[in-house]
């Protein structure tokens, strides 16, 4: 992280923020937050989002301050940052399989006590290293089992080998069997709210079979977690999952907007942008000053937000946009707010988050500067 170098200033004004750099509407970020709060609480489910879409302990303590049970994260590394934010409840969405990296968690799970530390498992022998690790340095974890409801990723396939799992896990002097890990990001996705629904009810009907299997067993099933931005009201709605794990909310991009929005969910609004410098002007070809080291294209380019534009070329450091339309004049030097197509890759190329409040209107100022303390390879 570039600590000697601040895109902005408290107090500044849109126009003198630094590019590229990635700006958050706080007005609606702060909207996103309560709609999401209010979601879950009334669905009955306790919300654990996702902080690998933010990576960003400020952002974690306003999640965990609006109603969050804690947070998700996807890295040991990940959970050192936020453990070391004072966030007393994270659980990593992952198996963790080195040696290394299981002596990390321990040591966290030492470092932090009084904090509530969740891994996932799929895997007999991870199962077993994990148990020895843990109960060689007196480190108490809790553990989720993690379910293939769908993403054809990580997780069991059936009740049998989570059964396995679990009973390592009870005969661990310092695991924890927490519960199940049945998330499928795959079906977030899916465009139709007919193919979201089924993916929700598929996932919710395996998760259940296990969950049933361990309680038919004497094991304990505590928390089934799950769902995100795209369908955590359907998993809600299963009565299996106690647990939702949503992260793109708070910001949302392109790709999350593609979707067949569900007239009976909350509107999740852009909060999250790009803002671009003009470095070359010529008529109807303008070239912005971000590019692939400043947004994500795997869900497509990020896209201007302003009309008659559209973007013509990336590459690493610049965004060559090409007028299509009576779009209005670019000029050298002028700013321009560019939408992410995937908000999670975008945040992870930025050192820090620049904050605005009344973003809308022409008083839009600097109120914070967030650093993006958990960004990078950190595993």
């Amino acid at each position: 992280m570039r600590l000697d170098w601040i895109p902005a200033q408290r107090g500044d004004k849109l126009k003198q923020i630094d590019t590229p750099a990635l700006v958050l509407d706080l007005d609606k970020f702060e909207a996103n937050l309560a709609k999401m709060t209010q979601a879950a609480a009334r669905a009955d489910v306790r919300l654990r989002p996702h902080a690998k879409t933010h990576k960003c302990v400020q952002i974690a303590r306003l999640q965990v301050e609006a109603g969050a049970v804690g947070i998700c994260c996807q890295k040991v590394g990940e959970a050192e940052v936020f453990l070391g934010g004072d966030i007393t409840d994270v659980l990593i969405t992952n198996e963790v399989a080195t040696e290394a990296k299981l002596q990390r968690l321990a040591q966290l799970a030492r470092n932090f006590p009084h904090a509530r530390i969740g891994v996932c498992v799929d895997d007999p022998q991870g199962a077993r290293q994990l148990a020895e690790t843990c109960d060689a340095a007196q480190a108490r974890v809790d553990v989720y089992i993690e379910v293939d409801v769908g993403q054809n990723r990580c997780g069991v396939a059936d009740p049998e080998s989570a059964l396995q799992l679990a009973r390592i896990v009870v005969a661990s002097g310092f695991l924890r069997l927490a519960g199940l890990h049945a998330y499928n990001g795959a079906a977030q996705h899916r465009r139709g709210v007919p193919e979201r629904k089924a993916a929700a009810k598929h996932a919710a009907a395996r998760a259940g079979e296990v969950r049933d299997a361990l309680l038919s067993a004497g094991l304990p099933c505590e928390v089934v977690t799950g769902g995100g931005t795209g369908t955590f009201l359907y998993e809600a709605a299963t009565g299996v999952y106690t647990e939702v794990q949503p992260g793109s909310y708070a910001f949302m991009d392109l790709d999350y907007k593609r979707n067949e929005p569900d007239p009976e969910w909350p509107v999740f609004e852009h909060a999250l942008f790009v803002l671009s410098t003009a470095m070359s002007a010529r008529g109807e070809r303008a070239t912005l000053d971000a590019g692939l080291k400043a947004f994500s294209t795997d869900s497509g380019p990020a896209r201007p937000t302003f009309p008659g534009w559209r973007v013509h070329a990336v590459s690493d450091e610049h965004t060559t946009l090409t007028r299509i339309a009576d779009g209005p004049d670019i000029k050298l030097g002028a700013k321009a707010l560019l939408l992410p197509g995937h908000c999670d890759p975008t945040v992870n190329l930025h050192d820090w988050y620049v904050g605005v409040r009344g973003f809308a209107g022409p008083n839009a100022v600097v109120e914070s500067v967030w650093p993006i303390a958990a960004r990078g390879a950190l595993f």
